[in-house]
């Protein structure tokens, strides 16, 4: 088995430039993931966040996770289950309009950290979207461009803790799934492991490092790319020792963004395959994904199709 992609941003100043760019190119198009090091978001904030976000759970959410165990009896389950998912979570929205404010029971210097925190993920993103376009032989800023929307982009995290669990066997932290979105970037727990990816029908861990972030593809990414890039089914085992932590945040297209293939990606693939990914308003896509989220996305993208036959969605903006 191929070692999981690891990509240290620091040699893309360098004379690894180019070695490093293949790395991240046969990343997005053989794994749907990739862990970064030396990305630019201070070790010193990661410690800060990850102490506040461990210290949030455990005075805020644990009781009421215990509580809701309780209530559902599923500390003496005995069959497998696969209508729910072995986590505590909260969601925090940046763009286009902050809640950090509204979201009770946060400590205003667990709010700053978070704050500072997305920002610093939100420039990576664009950072990375811009990699990828070179990878691509996109113009610079086409990624960020469909992505954009009359708004700009959506952009927010998913704080959540996986808890020790007395029967994994029977129930997944996080049930397979691949993410709706753009790009995502994952600050995870270092201590302890759970996040797998599905790679040649066999599940692959994704190591905890610490201080790295995870990045992987979403759905909107492989239909711009008209599927050279595809997201990955990934799902997180619950374990019966330590609380993992998990910090994904999520840059989507705004809510009206128009997505589509990149039209120079479409006739570059023409010879090779002649599928072509449908034309769809993002909104209308997260209506369907909320319902079938854990299930295949290729037929999320069949009734796109479906639909853009009956829509009329305008012109489409080339960068």
């Amino acid at each position: 088995m191929a070692t999981f992609p690891v990509i240290n941003m620091e040699n893309l100043n360098g004379e690894e430039r180019g070695a490093t760019m293949e790395i991240i190119r046969d990343a997005c198009e053989n794994w749907g993931f990739f862990e970064l090091v030396n990305h630019g978001i201070s070790h010193e904030l990661m410690d800060t966040v990850e102490r506040l976000a461990k210290n949030h759970y455990k005075k805020c959410m644990e009781q009421r996770f215990k509580d809701l165990v309780a209530s559902k009896g599923l500390d003496g389950v005995e069959s497998e289950i696969n209508d729910m998912d072995w986590e505590s979570t909260f969601h925090l929205r940046h763009l286009p309009e902050s809640n950090l404010f509204e979201i009770p029971d946060l400590e205003d210097d667990y709010r700053k950290a978070m704050k500072e925190f997305a920002v610093g993920l939100e420039k990576l993103a664009e950072q990375l979207l811009d990699l990828l376009c070179e990878n691509l032989g996109l113009e610079k800023g086409y990624l960020k461009k469909a992505l954009y929307g009359s708004r700009g982009p959506t952009f927010g995290t998913k704080v959540s803790n996986y808890p020790p669990c007395p029967q994994p066997e029977l129930i997944k932290g996080l049930r397979a799934h691949t993410d709706a979105g753009g790009i995502i970037l994952l600050f995870q727990d270092d201590q302890v492991s759970g996040l797998q990816l599905l790679k040649d029908d066999q599940w692959i861990d994704v190591p905890p490092m610490r201080h790295s972030i995870v990045i992987n593809i979403g759905d909107q990414l492989e239909v711009i790319t008209n599927g050279k890039y595809k997201s990955v089914m990934h799902r997180v085992i619950a374990q019966t020792d330590g609380n993992r932590m998990s910090i994904a945040s999520f840059y989507n297209p705004g809510s009206d963004a128009v997505i589509y293939p990149a039209p120079t990606l479409v006739e570059k693939g023409a010879e090779e395959k002649n599928q072509v990914y449908p034309k769809f308003m993002f909104e209308d896509y997260m209506k369907l994904y909320a319902a079938v989220k854990f299930q295949a996305k290729e037929p999320r993208f069949e009734a796109m199709k479906a639909m853009e036959t009956t829509s009329n969605l305008g012109p489409i903006i080339t960068a």
